[in-house]
């Protein structure tokens, strides 16, 4: 930490239904160390808790100094006291997960959490394809759909530490049924354990994952095709309501699905061209997060470099 107290190093925590990652990073955004593992599917609040912990023990015992704790995860969270209930991590209900990490990393270093997609766009528009623009929707499309709100150079967090969360606008009100308890949010149709599901139903025999499904497209399989389509023109059609709600310069879009290729993003620019009639929205840009596989990492980081 320099002499008038600035974070310049930060242990950060990226919490998600898939993976779980833990590292070092620096206030230019340079990841310094990072090691991740998978979510133990179906564990109990316990459970998830030692997995976290064991990964990062790991990397706290490479014996580098940090001066902040900063923790992105899956919501929805009470905010800011950070107590997590994530859609896609069943075992933490109401679990008291920023006191927990607070306690056994922080000391007298300040520590703050809030949703994983509000950390990326924070660390997008910071460093990454957001930079320089004032007003940036950050997306993750992954186990889940998150989003996060830079507006006016300022993260913005709503009355609960939601806002931004996009991927509950209903895109189709006839649709599938949501984790949430609604039914044709986004996530219901973009979040790629539902993309896998229905390439299933289409008839995709091969592996049921996101990964797999966006294999099965780059070789050209129908069914994977069309679910990544479907989930593609959601996304299209979300992006297209919240830039006429919020006047946005761009939307960034990382998490694993955004990685599947051109069988997901255009059939989302389509969607967005059809739907994006007035001239303010067709002027927002849709992009790729630019910072890579660690953008959850940066993210957790840009929330404690960001903190009072």
């Amino acid at each position: 930490m320099w002499s008038d107290g600035r974070v310049t190093t930060v242990l950060a925590l990226d919490i998600g239904g898939t993976k779980l990652a833990a590292g070092l990073v620096a206030d230019d955004g340079d990841v310094l160390v990072a090691e991740r593992a998978p979510t133990p599917p179906g564990g109990d609040a316990e459970t998830l808790w030692r997995a976290l912990t064991g990964l990062v023990d790991d990397v706290v015992s490479r014996g580098w100094a940090y001066d902040a704790v900063g923790i992105g995860c899956g919501g929805p969270m009470s905010w800011p006291d950070g107590h997590v209930s994530p859609i896609n991590i069943h075992g933490w209900r109401g679990f008291p997960l920023l006191d927990r990490v607070s306690e056994r990393y922080a000391g007298d270093r300040p520590a703050v959490i809030h949703n994983d997609a509000v950390a990326l766009a924070v660390a997008e528009q910071r460093w990454g394809a957001g930079a320089g623009h004032d007003h940036v929707l950050g997306m993750v499309v992954s186990t889940g759909v998150g989003g996060g709100l830079v507006l006016g150079g300022r993260r913005i967090d709503g009355a609960t530490g939601n806002a931004g969360h996009v991927g509950h606008v209903v895109v189709d009100p006839e649709g599938p049924a949501c984790g949430c308890g609604g039914r044709g949010c986004l996530e219901a149709i973009a979040r790629g354990p539902a993309i896998a599901a229905y390439a299933v139903e289409l008839g995709w025999a091969g592996e049921a994952t996101g990964v797999a499904v966006a294999e099965g497209a780059r070789a050209g399989d129908g069914a994977c095709l069309a679910a990544l389509a479907r989930a593609g023109r959601a996304v299209g059609i979300g992006v297209t309501s919240a830039a006429a709600l919020l006047d946005l310069d761009v939307v960034v879009i990382g998490g694993g699905v955004s990685q599947s290729g051109d069988a997901f993003w255009e059939p989302l620019h389509a969607a967005f061209a059809e739907h994006a009639a007035l001239a303010f929205v067709r002027r927002c840009a849709i992009v790729p997060a630019r910072l890579g596989p660690h953008a959850g990492l940066a993210g957790a980081a840009a929330l404690a470099l960001d903190a009072p």
